[in-house]
């Protein structure tokens, strides 16, 4: 039985990458982009099985809008998710206000609104899979990465909350953690801060470590998604790729270890 996907940030990396594998399969998409010419040629191919909308979804009163469009078109809202996104490179120091609070406004906020207007239509529907495009950096973290890391750790309290709320209106919450992978989020879709010339090393040691055995392939990530929106019983969390999951494991053991060492303490301070 088909199924009704809505996806935002579908013009590019994962999220036209997803929106294609739906539709092969025969499944309806909605499609949401900033540019949705950029979807023309999956109009052109599937037809009525795809809606485009045009979102900025850092627009709540759009988001909302778009959602409700979604539901009135095809019927029902099954699977949404919230991909739309981008990486901010830089360190904390280099920063602006603007670039902060832009990166914030749309990876914690313009999930935030999607997520909003689709919990009423499912919660009324009595079923619904929100999955959340996160990152490995939501549990550990890097520099010169550091706000978009703390928009990911943001999405990451927010989406384990909102999982304990809607668990008994059939609503199921994923988070997704996928590691580097060769999207645009790496390339032209990123952007940097201006360069504090201090950082200069960091920033060289931070690049040099890439290493293309650690950057995953976008196209590899469609069966996880595929199985991930099927499963009647969904993981919380999911990591996408072969890096995040090791990395991880060794820092929590780092962080446990700490942890257990200043115990003592920690107890004292209770009083």
């Amino acid at each position: 039985m088909s199924k009704t996907i809505f996806i935002t940030g579908a013009s590019r990396g994962f999220g036209k990458i997803w929106a294609e594998a739906f539709l092969k399969r025969g499944d309806k998409v909605v499609a949401t982009a900033r540019d949705i010419n950029k979807l023309d040629h999956l109009v052109k191919e599937y037809g009525d099985s795809i809606l485009t909308i045009q979102l900025d979804v850092n627009n709540r009163a759009a988001g909302f809008a778009a959602i409700k469009k979604a539901k009135e078109h095809f019927g029902s809202l099954d699977v949404v998710i919230n991909n739309a996104g981008y990486g901010l490179f830089g360190t904390i120091e280099e920063t602006s206000e603007e670039q902060a609070r832009e990166q914030l406004e749309t990876n914690v906020f313009g999930l935030l609104w999607i997520t909003q207007a689709a919990i009423p239509v499912m919660r009324e529907q009595g079923f619904g899979h929100i999955i959340q495009v996160s990152s490995v950096l939501g549990v550990v973290t890097l520099p010169i990465l550091g706000i978009y890391t703390a928009s990911k750790f943001a999405v990451e309290g927010l989406s384990e909350s909102l999982a304990a709320e809607v668990k008994d209106f059939g609503i199921k919450i994923t988070l997704v953690e996928p590691n580097t992978f060769s999207t645009d989020w790496y390339n032209t879709s990123a952007i940097h801060t201006d360069r504090i010339e201090a950082y200069d090393q960091l920033k060289e040691s931070f690049y040099g470590n890439m290493t293309e055995d650690s950057i995953g392939k976008p196209e590899a990530t469609v069966d996880a998604v595929l199985q991930l929106a099927d499963n009647e019983n969904p993981p919380l969390r999911l990591f996408l790729g072969k890096m995040a999951y090791p990395w991880t494991k060794y820092i929590y053991e780092e962080r446990l270890k700490s942890w257990e060492e200043w115990s003592e303490v920690s107890a004292a301070a209770h009083g």
